[in-house]
């Protein structure tokens, strides 16, 4: 089998042209290949002579189905990487642009093939369009595409990281960020080891839906639903800012999935006895999203207990809790413990008098309530600042006219 060969970098489009090309007419015979492959290196030729770069480009990527499936993964890496570099001799964004979506869309064409080496060779693509930021971001949207219908989520989760950077880089409109973030989610969502930032992506796209008219939010129901499941479902998740965004507060009356609107009203203001109540009548409901209402009951259980926390003037008896919670006598520590260890409060347990002493406790929502609150505090903290600084130096003052006489008397 031919092989390509690293050539000069003025001959090595060319050497590709005639590679490729040989391949698409070997079965043709030599007396009808030859001809064929003179013509296509002939047009290569006259393209680059113009600087016709989308035309080569066009030209190149002809058999790159074919060299998928022919050559070995070195030899395919070397020519997307000389085929990649053609945007780099582009004069224009807009042509740039053009050559990165022929590019990237030819590489993502069969994802299920080599996903990983497709991956790799459009962060090859990504990297070379240096100053090219629209173009990096397209580029983006074709890898999580392909990460996603290739299921080979693990190649682009590093790049999740710099998300943030990316976006200021971008400088991307309200409409594309949408566009992003539902494909980082969609990524993420069959990662066992990703739930929460699947979470956290969803939540940022149903964050764009802000501001929007009732027929755009009606975009979001479905994933404003997937967002909530997700929330009740996280183990390990007991604050979020869902009931706050319209993409969510318009499934509240919504006949398909207000009971779904009210589940999570539930689990973020109210306590275990209302849940046991909404899953009595709608048990049903609960299992068709995957919901297991043993693990429901133990976050509601926590869940409960904070609440008790933030309502109950920072003791809670045993009792309470034992009522509320809905356990034994013995299981009362056990599940402060657990929320000690889960990072939701901090407290004492005086287990002389049968008391949770609380001093910090988890917010379930941050709303009005929450930043008057914390106005209030600061404002307290203010004052107390103040009066130590006034202190300080009215002492200062005193300290200086004692050292002062001093001077004077020993004089």
């Amino acid at each position: 089998m031919a092989t390509v060969v690293q050539t000069s970098e003025e001959d090595a489009a060319l050497t590709v042209v005639r590679f490729a090309s040989e391949l698409a007419w070997a079965d043709a015979g030599p007396e009808t290949a030859e001809p064929q492959v003179n013509r296509l290196c002939v047009e290569a030729q006259e393209c680059m002579v113009m600087g016709r770069w989308l035309d080569l480009a066009s030209l190149m990527l002809t058999s790159a189905d074919l060299i998928f499936s022919k050559v070995s993964e070195k030899d395919l890496e070397c020519v997307f990487t000389i085929i990649c570099n053609l945007v780099t001799k582009s004069g224009s964004p807009d042509e740039s642009l053009e050559m990165a979506k022929l590019i990237s869309a030819k590489i993502s064409q069969q994802p299920n093939d080599k996903p990983a080496l497709r991956l790799k060779i459009l962060f090859n693509l990504y990297n070379l369009l240096e100053n090219h930021p629209y173009s990096r971001f397209h580029v983006y949207m074709k890898a999580l595409d392909l990460a996603f219908k290739g299921k080979a989520p693990e190649h682009i989760l590093p790049s999740l990281k710099k998300i943030e950077s990316f976006l200021r880089e971008w400088n991307i409109g309200i409409v594309e960020q949408r566009e992003l973030f539902l494909a980082i989610a969609n990524v993420l969502k069959e990662s066992k080891s990703s739930a929460n930032d699947y979470f956290k992506f969803l939540t940022k796209y149903l964050v764009t839906f802000s501001g929007e008219d009732a027929h755009t939010l009606n975009e979001a129901k479905e994933e404003a639903v997937h967002a909530i499941v997700e929330f009740v479902k996280a183990p390990n998740m007991f604050k979020c800012d869902l009931l706050d965004m319209p993409a969510v507060g318009q499934l509240e009356k919504d006949a398909k999935y207000s009971l779904v609107y009210q589940l999570l009203k539930i689990f973020l203001t109210q306590r275990l006895d209302t849940y046991l109540e909404f899953q009595a009548a709608n048990s049903t409901l609960l299992k068709s999203y995957g919901l297991v209402h043993e693990d429901c009951i133990a976050k509601m259980r926590l869940l409960s207990l904070l609440d008790l926390g933030s309502n109950e003037s920072a003791r809670i008896p045993y009792a309470l809790i034992k009522d509320t919670l809905r356990i034994n006598d013995d299981e009362v520590e056990l599940w402060v413990v657990k929320a000690i260890t889960s990072k939701l409060m901090d407290c004492k347990m005086d287990q002389m008098n049968e008391v949770v002493i609380v001093s910090r406790c988890t917010d379930r929502v941050f709303g009005q309530h929450q930043w008057e609150t914390l106005r209030t505090k600061l404002a307290t903290w203010r004052g107390n600042i103040a009066n130590v600084i006034g202190t300080i130096r009215a002492n200062k003052i005193v300290e200086d006219g004692s050292q002062a006489m001093q001077g004077l008397a020993i004089r």
